[in-house]
């Protein structure tokens, strides 16, 4: 059971992760700047009220009248008890009631020498509310600078981070593709360095083991090949000073089947080693094909639907073409169908198809897949015919026929195989030439 993934780019992780650590800083910094500010001003406004209570009791002390002044009252029955209960020490004091719906209050009281009490209630409002609502707006607007500016930042780190990485995966995608040349440390380039270049390491280490390997086992195969094929050059000659009979047509056939087993192992050892260069000539490319399938087996139908003349090599086309041909007949059913249509050719059987693993994987020697498809050979025509057309700078393409154009393998309407010639041919270096670029 496949699990749901969210995919988002490395970038947009920094920027969020920077992001919310920032708005988490400066929400708390805005929280902890807020109530200090707060409780500041707030003991300010206590020390204010304080003065003026202390103010209006000496005035009430010294003087004949005994009413309340500067706004204070005179045994304000409205007076908290945590006061009440202060006064009646005889100290004087001030207390902060934060009220449900508005701004908090602040008390401040006194006791008389004639056993009165005077108090002074006032809001917490005015310059004192204004300068704190000012407050929390540069703190939110300080808060929302941080978090927009750690999302650029984020963005900037990230960017480059993955940069770095799409570079590294673009060339290790090239290498994969066969480019083993290509260095995925000099791919990503720049200055800094950091964890993306020890992965770039690593995998330059890792192709260059793994092209040694290859090279080894190449050579040896090549080695073998070609130690093999004396042996069994000479067993062919002698089986055919056999006398005549059904013993001696066995011995030659299977005489004949290794001989052929030896030639393509050593061809593919030589496409393997990239050595092989093309032999371009100018062909018309449907009238070449028709004329070699009909020499190959007279019995597939050639469709040439447009003609176009090709800059190939005919020999290695050819070995393109039969081994096509001789998988399709030998693999598949009957009929097998030829198309040409400008330098696209398919080549068509009406079997049970390819087998998955080569339409996941391409063609791979000495595997030939399902065994109601393959249940004999070697898997080298496939692989043969994908490294020929490797040279001729074309591409090779598997897919099975069905009504939406692929069905997997006992399901389809038949197994095709489609050759892309180049519109450019490669040159006698296997490089393609540069095209001039067009002014206009």
């Amino acid at each position: 059971m496949s699990r749901f993934a969210f995919r988002t780019g490395i970038r947009w992780k920094i920027s969020i992760a920077i992001a919310a650590v920032g708005a988490l800083i400066a929400v708390t910094l805005s929280l902890v700047v807020h109530n200090a500010a707060r409780v500041s001003m707030l003991d300010n406004a206590r020390d204010v009220q304080m003065d003026r209570v202390a103010l209006a009791q000496r005035l009430y002390e010294t003087s004949k009248n005994k009413d309340a002044r500067f706004g204070t009252k005179l045994n304000d029955p409205a007076l908290p008890r945590e006061l009440q209960d202060l006064l009646k020490q005889g100290r004087r004091g001030t207390y902060v009631r934060d009220a449900s719906n508005g701004p908090p209050e602040i008390w401040a009281a006194v006791p008389t020498t004639d056993g009165n009490v005077i108090s002074l209630r006032t809001t917490f409002a005015g310059r004192s509310a204004t300068i704190l609502g000012d407050l929390d707006r540069a703190l939110t607007i300080g808060s929302v600078t941080v978090v927009f500016g750690g999302c650029a930042l984020g963005v900037l780190i990230g960017g480059q981070i993955s940069r770095r990485l799409r570079k590294a995966a673009a060339a290790a995608a090239t290498v994969a593709a066969g480019k083993t040349d290509v260095r995925v440390r000099e791919a990503i380039g720049g200055v800094v360095r950091d964890e993306t270049d020890d992965l770039a390491r690593a995998v330059d280490a890792l192709t260059d083991a793994l092209n040694e390997r290859i090279e080894a086992e190449r050579r040896v195969t090549a080695d073998i090949a070609h130690e093999l094929r004396t042996p069994v050059t000479g067993l062919l000659t002698a089986a055919e000073l056999l006398p005549p009979g059904r013993p001696s047509e066995l011995v030659r056939d299977r005489a004949q089947a290794m001989r052929t087993l030896v030639e393509d192992v050593l061809e593919v050892a030589r496409l393997d080693g990239a050595s092989e260069r093309a032999e371009l000539q100018e062909i018309a490319l449907g009238e070449f094909v028709r004329r070699r399938i009909s020499q190959l087996n007279p019995d597939v139908t050639v469709n040439v639907v447009h003609e176009s003349w090709v800059a190939t090599d005919p020999r290695r086309l050819e070995r393109i073409l039969l081994n096509l041909l001789a998988n399709a007949t030998k693999h598949g059913a009957e009929p097998v169908e030829v198309t040409v249509e400008g330098r696209v050719v398919r080549v068509r059987d009406h079997g049970p198809g390819f087998p998955e693993a080569l339409l996941r994987e391409g063609p791979s020697r000495f595997r030939t897949g399902a065994s109601d498809r393959a249940g004999t050979g070697h898997g080298l025509g496939l692989t043969i015919a994908a490294g020929q057309a490797r040279v001729l700078g074309a591409r090779l393409t598997f897919r099975n026929a069905g009504e939406e154009g692929a069905a997997p393998l006992g399901e389809s309407g038949g197994a095709v195989a489609v050759l892309w010639l180049p519109e450019h041919a490669p040159t006698d270096t296997g490089s393609f030439p540069v095209l001039p670029v067009d002014a206009g």
